[in-house]
Order: structure tokens, then sequence, then C-alpha cells
């Protein structure tokens, strides 16, 4: 940095105590400086030291390159970024002090520092005692893009260039007091955000060319208000500034024809900016960024106004809501109108997404339309109905629309087309998109008519193709001979299938073999089910090692996977079936009938060593064909093997004569449905005629007590690796004290009839108990089961409620799969309706187990019942 005239100083010492060189350029031309490792840098002589200062004058010079040479080895550049440049020593230069980079001349090479980085660093300038500056031009100023601070006082400044600080964006602080002054522009400080312009001990004429400042002053702006400024009038007199008055000198008034212009989409508009004042304004608009057409055509029609019109050709609609901007500027200031442009369109869907898995399923969409458009959905062509599982959410700014349409777990019922419509006043737009999420768990049975079917038993031979030409009259004799012939085979085959189905029916037992999937025949809902791994069976000898009989045909079955244990082993090779004797079964009365034959009550003598005759249930096979013996008999040693406290205990078979007879414990109470009808609210007895309220309403612990029991059955099924696949308290019996075992005699699809879903005409699905993998994908399992133990424990508490009772089936299916639940039974407690939502996830591996289930409920049924949440 120069400071005075006869020495150089700098702000880049070499290193203490060391020696080196260093050259500053002056007008171009370099002249060295010799180092003595201090601040001090100096002219070999006075010849050269004053040749470098005449030369140099009103400029300064930044330079750089100095090296330092230590242990002649090893040479290195330094530098430090300046942000300041200050020049207060008093001068005579007549040029703004300018920055150069120069090589210094070792033999290293290194090249020059980038002026421009240099420059754009500095953010202050302050130069003082310049008499010789008379004029601050744009290009002095241009490389200083960072400047913040300028201050050029008590020199000889006269004039300052237009745009001078258009480069200067960042500028907010500028000096300019004690200067030679005489008149400024407001236009050279437009562009900038100035918090301070100091323009004291100037020599300013009174004119309209600084009204500007007089009116600033008066506002406050940039803090004029806190200066004594002064003009020279036309006398030659000072006077304050405040008091200048200057006739036909004032800000240019303006006006639009238009505060707000809407226009529709491809129409043309005009609007007009009229400028007046004195002196005349110039008027124009600012379009920058319109997208229309448009042209300016300036009219002046008058001494004193101008007015300038602007035309729009084919407004498009990527111009709503742009601002269109009209200017007025004279010497006194500028005035500026703003017109809101608004372009009115018809709706346009500019994008419709596949559905896509975020958080929850979604239909990405965004619309623009102007007036913003309403929207509709169609499912299949039919509206839309939201609600918990499917419902929108968009924002709307402006004139776009843009969100999604949401679904929570969504199944096969949501497939197909989805159809987004918008609309306003100006039009309609919809666009379709196909979403599918789920196979459809129970498709439609492929209804074949009766020539598919004639054709598919009789597989006749392709013949070539032959073209006959006949008349009108013999092709409608022709049409009614095969309308003949396909009828004639229709009710043949509908005689031989009704044939078959009454003669050749199997019989249908509670329990049955090999269990993954559920097949389309009727005893595919037949619960207690066992994985049986490689076991031979009476009932399998003649099948193929993965088939199982069911109904008429022997069908595939595929073994689930997470019970495949290899060498568990469920019919032990010693199994031992009891076997009872006919004349020691006597029937007393018919309980009930199923599919498979009657159950009755009966007295059996000799069945246990401490009682001459017990109370037993009897189950009666009525279809006596050898393959249903082998059934029999395979029923019979899997029962023989399930013993436990909260399993319906088998006692044997009675095999000698017909019907075929399995004997089973006698529960007095019944199923558990009936029971907990009979003990809850509404139950209704008949006393001399009279209906009065029942006696013996369950109470919360002893509701607790039937939960666990069954859980502690449920706990041993899982135990044995069986599956029942048809868990309810239709299919639970209730003994003396309260005592309740899991058990089916098969009868409860024809009792409880409303309880099952028909499928395919003969399968029977106990759908209002089964979980969604188990309705979409036939899977049952453990967990499956677990889902189902839920559903039992919201029975116990509603006292025998069928579940979705308001529902039909179909609407049931729906409601599980999209992931409902039911709700709270209003006598439960929370503690177990947690426990029922435990059972009821969605994802198997997530759900309760059953261990853990038996032992909460266990330690709620030990708990003193006032500590039970039961009001939420």
């Amino acid at each position: 940095m120069l400071r005075g005239d006869r020495e150089m100083e700098t702000d880049w010492p070499g290193q203490d105590g060391a020696a080196g060189s260093a050259v500053v350029i002056c007008m171009g031309y370099p002249f060295p400086l010799e180092v003595d490792g201090g601040r001090q840098r100096k002219f070999p002589s006075s010849e050269d030291e004053e040749q470098c200062i005449a030369s140099l004058k009103r400029q300064l010079w930044l330079f750089v390159g100095m090296y330092s040479n230590r242990d002649q080895k090893l040479t290195k550049e330094k530098e430090r970024s300046k942000t300041e440049i200050n020049c207060r020593r008093p001068d005579d230069g007549n040029l703004f002090p300018l920055l150069e980079g120069q090589d210094s001349g070792n033999s290293n090479g290194n090249a020059s520092i980038n002026i421009t980085d240099i420059s754009r660093n500095i953010t202050s300038i302050h130069i003082e005692n310049w008499r010789g500056l008379h004029t601050l031009n744009a290009v002095d100023m241009e490389l200083y893009t960072g400047l913040q601070k300028l201050t050029i006082k008590n020199s000889g400044l006269r004039n300052i260039q237009p745009r001078a600080f258009a480069k200067n964006p960042h500028l907010r602080y500028i000096n300019l007091s004690s200067n030679r002054l005489t008149t400024l522009s407001w236009q050279l400080f437009q562009t900038l955000s100035l918090r301070e312009l100091r323009l004291e001990q100037n020599f300013f004429n009174c004119s309209c060319d600084i009204r500007w400042m007089q009116l600033w002053q008066e506002q406050g702006e940039a803090k004029l208000n806190s200066q004594n400024l002064y003009c020279i009038s036309a006398d030659g007199s000072q006077l304050p500034l405040f008091r200048m008055n200057i006739s036909q000198c004032d800000l240019p008034e303006i006006s639009v024809s238009h505060a707000n212009l809407t226009v529709r989409e491809g129409d043309n508009a005009v609007i007009t900016c009229n400028g007046s004042g004195s002196p005349l304004p110039d008027v124009d608009w600012i379009v920058t960024g319109l997208q229309s057409i448009n042209t300016h055509q300036t009219n002046l029609n008058w001494t004193n106004v101008h007015a300038i019109n602007l035309t729009l050709v084919n407004v498009t609609s990527e111009d709503n809501g742009f601002t269109l901007t009209c200017i007025a500027e004279n010497v006194v200031g500028m005035s500026n109108a703003s017109v809101a442009l608004t372009v009115h369109y018809p709706p346009r869907v500019v994008s419709l997404e596949e559905p896509e898995l975020r958080l929850e399923h979604c239909i990405e969409f965004v619309v623009r339309g102007n007036p913003p458009p309403t929207l509709h959905w169609l499912h299949n062509g039919q509206p839309l109905r939201e609600s918990k599982i499917i419902h929108v959410e968009y924002y709307q700014e402006g004139e776009v629309s843009e969100g999604c349409l949401l679904f929570n777990k969504p199944t096969h019922y949501n497939n197909g087309n989805y159809t987004l419509i918008a609309k306003n006043p100006l039009g309609t737009a919809n666009q379709t998109i196909n979403g599918h999420f789920l196979k459809e768990p129970f498709p439609a049975n492929q209804q074949l008519s009766c020539f598919s079917v004639w054709f598919s038993v009789y597989e006749v031979s392709p013949t070539p193709p032959i073209t006959v030409t006949h008349k009108p009259e013999e092709d409608t004799f022709g049409v009614s001979i095969a309308v003949g012939l396909a009828a004639f085979a229709c009710v043949l085959l509908v005689v031989l299938f009704i044939m078959i189905n009454k003669y050749g029916r199997r019989s249908k037992f509670g329990m049955k073999g090999p269990v993954a999937v559920i097949s389309g025949e009727e005893d595919s809902a037949s619960p207690l089910h066992h994985i049986n791994h490689g076991i031979t069976t009476p009932s399998s000898l003649d099948a193929g090692p993965d088939t199982v009989v069911i109904g008429m045909t022997r069908i595939p079955v595929i073994e689930n996977p997470q019970y495949f244990r290899q060498g568990h082993n469920c019919h032990k090779p010693d199994t031992y079936v009891q076997h009872i004797k006919r004349r020691d079964i006597v029937l007393k009365r018919e309980l009930g009938e199923g599919a498979f034959g009657k159950v009755f009550l009966a007295e059996c003598y000799n069945l246990s060593p401490t009682k001459d005759k017990m109370l037993v249930a009897v189950k009666a096979l009525k279809d006596p064909t050898l393959a249903a013996r082998k059934d029999f008999q395979r029923e019979a040693e899997l029962l023989t093997n399930l013993q436990h406290e909260h399993i319906v205990k088998f006692y044997g078979v009675c095999g000698d004569g017909d019907p075929l007879i399995m004997v089973f414990e006698y529960m007095k109470h019944g199923d558990l449905n009936k029971f907990l009808r009979a003990h809850g609210p509404d139950a209704m007895i008949l006393v001399d005629g009279q209906p009065r309220q029942a006696k013996g309403e369950l109470g919360l612990s002893q509701m607790l007590h039937i939960a666990s029991q069954i859980a502690s059955g449920m706990v041993y099924l899982a135990s044995q690796h069986f599956v029942h696949r048809d868990l309810a308290t239709r299919n639970c019996l209730v003994g003396a004290n309260l005592l309740v075992k899991i058990g089916d005699f098969g009868m409860s699809r024809d009792v409880y009839s409303t309880d099952y879903y028909r499928v395919g005409g003969h399968t029977m699905l106990p759908i209002r108990w089964m979980p969604p993998e188990s309705i979409m994908y036939r899977k049952f399992t453990t967990e499956s089961d677990v889902w189902s133990f839920g559903v039992i424990l919201w029975e116990i508490f509603t006292y025998g409620k069928q579940p979705w009772f308001q529902l039909s089936n179909t609407e049931v299916i729906e409601c599980i799969t999209q992931g409902r639940v039911l709700e709270r039974p209003r006598v439960c407690p929370k503690e177990v309706y947690d426990v029922m939502l435990g059972c009821w996830q969605r994802e198997p591996q997530q759900r309760l187990n059953i261990k853990e289930i038996y032992k909460i409920l266990h330690a709620l049924g030990k708990a003193t019942p006032i500590y039970l949440d039961i009001l939420g």
C-alpha cells in the first residue's frame, strides 16, 4: 500500500531477518525494491524512486510475488487477501486507484495473481484529499462487485457518470461530502438499498436536478434529514436545501387503464399507461418474463402527458398471476403502477401417476386450471366415496392443485380404473389410470356353457374348415338342429351331475388330513387339521403322496412349509384307538345333525372304571362307503392323540356294524355361543307364559375365565402343530362349573349357517373369523388361529353377538381385507381390547403369541376387577 510520496509500505512482510526482492509496477513499468526483512521497502537509488513516483501519482499499486530464500532450497510465495483500500494521503492524481498484479520476475515463472479475484474481495474503499480526482467512471468501479462502503471526501470530485454503481449492488454506505459536486442524479442510486448517503459541503446548484434530494430529505431517506445541505441560488447566495422552491418540478404522476386485467387464454388485450408531470416523464412497461406476445406503442397526444399502450396477443395461461408494471421517470424521480394479470383457462390434468407405495398407496396427481377446478374421482365409472380407507389429500397454490388419492391397506376390492375429473366454468378435463393392488382371493367361478362342457368332455378332433354356401332356409334349419343338440347335451349333463351328487357324495368329518391351502370343495374348511408327513393311514393307501380325498375327487394340496418338520410323526405307530361295544351304547335323544350324520346324547356302559354308566355324545356316520370308513379310522387315530383338559375328550369308536360311531365327552351346557346368549343382558325366559329377564348374567371375571381356558387349549393345539381353522364360540362346549373346552362335531356349519360364506356352491368359509391372509391367499397357520381367537374374545364380551352382524358377507370380506377391525365392546376392559388388537395385526408375524395371550388373560383373571379399565 502506497502511503505518501517517499515510502512504500505493505502488509505482506517477508520472513523476519530474511532478505528478498519485490517489484512494483508504475504505469506498466517494473521497478525493483530491496527487502530488508522488515516492513520498509526502499528503492535502490533516489533516481529510481523519483521516476516511479512521478509515473505512479494517482494510482494505487497492489504488488505480490515477494519471495524469500531460506536455506537456498525452497522458494515460497506468500499472499494475504485484502478487503480494504485506504488512500488518505494528499495527492494530485486524477485517476481512480487501480489494483494490478505482476510477475516477480523470478525464474520460477509463477503467474501473477488474478486482479479480478482480488478486487471482488474489496468491501471498503476510502479516498481522501485527492484534489485531482474530478470524475468517477463506471469502469473505475466495475471490478469491485463486493463493495459495501465507498468514501470519496475532501477531494475534487465534480462528476459521477450514469450507471457508475451498476456493478456494485451491495453498496450500503456512500460518503461524497466535501467535494465539488454541483448536481447529482437520483438514478445513480435507484438500484441500491442505501442506508446512508453523505452529501454535505458540496456546491449544488439550486435546480430541478436536485429536487429529488429535497424530497429525500423530507422523507428521511438515506439519513439525508440529519444533514445540513445547501445549494447555490441564481444570485450566488447559499440557500438551505429545504428552502429551495423550484416551480414545475415534481414527481411524475401515473395512471393505468386497468388495476386488474382478467382475460381468457388465447384472447388479446390492450392496457394503457399515462404518465404526466413537469418535466414530462419517460414512460415504459416492464414486461421481463412475460410469455405472451406483446408490443408497445407510444402516443404523445398532449404536451404534459406521455401515454403508452401495451398490447398482448394470444395470451397464454403461463402468464396467469404475472404483474405488469408501468414506470414514469423524470429528473425528480420515478413513479410506477402495477396491473395484475389474471388468465382464465380450462382445467388440465398435468400428471396422473400409477399407484406408488409410500406410507400409504398414493395415486399422485397435478391439476392446473383457473378458476381452480373442483376435483372428483370415479372408480370403474362410479363415483368414489371417500372413507378412512380411501381419501384425497391435496394442497392448492394458486392455479395448481397437487396431491394424492390415498389408500390405507388396499385390497382386491380397490383394483380397477381410477378417473380424475377436474371441472371449472371453462371446461372439464379427465384422465384415467389403472390401479392394481392385490389379486382377487375368490375369483368368480368360470361358468361353462353347455357347449364348452360338451367339447371339454368329448375331445373332438379338429377338422379343416370347409366353406359351404347355403340358402337362407337351409341355414335356419341347421341352426335349429344345433340348438336342439346343445339343449339335449345340457339336460344330459345336469341329470348326470344330480345323480353323482346324490349317490356318490362322501361323508364329511369334523377333522381331516393335510392342510395348507383351502381347496375348492366342501371339506376344505373342516377344522382341526394336522400336517401329515408321509404317514400312511388307512385312507391314504390308494392316494398319491400329494393328494387328499375331498368329495368325489382327489385333488393336490400344498403343504404349509411353516409346519413341515422332518421326522415329526403325529400318528404314532402304536396309536391304539379304543373300541366300544355297540351293546354298551344306549341312545337317548338327538342333539343335532350335520352333513356327516347325526349327533346323539347317549349313555355308555363300561367306559369308566369308577362309573357304571356315563353320559356321552355320539357321532354317527351315515355314509358307509369304504372310503368313508378309511377316513373314519384316520380321524379316530388323530383324535386319540389329542389329550388336554380344555380339548373335548375322545373316548373311542364303535366299528362293528353300521353306522360307524365316535364317542365323545358330553358337555351339559352345549356350545359356548348359546351359553353366552343365554347369560347376557338381553336374554329372556318365559315364566307362566310371560317373558322375564334371565338370571345369571356373566360377570367380568367369568368372561376372563372362559377366555383363558380357550387360550390354554389353543396353546396345546399349537404345541402339537395343529391348526383348527374354525375357532369360534360355536365350536367350543361348556360343561359343569363353567368348564370350557374346544371341540367340533361338524354340526356348526348347518346350525350356524349364517356364520359361513359359501364359495363356489359347496365350500363354506367362516370369513367373519378369518384373517386377511386366509381370505386373500387361503393360508391357514397358528397365527390365523390367533386372529380367530381375537374374534372369540369379542364374542365373549358381546355375549355371543355375531361379528360384523350389521354387514353382509361380501361387506365383511371388504372390511377385513381393507384393515378394519371390530370396535371395542361396551363392557370390555381396555386391557382385553388391547389383546384383541394384538390378535388382529395385519402381518401374521406381528400378532401376539398364543402363549403370551394366555399369560395376559390368566393374570387379568386373577387381578381385582376394579383395576381393569372398562370405561376406556
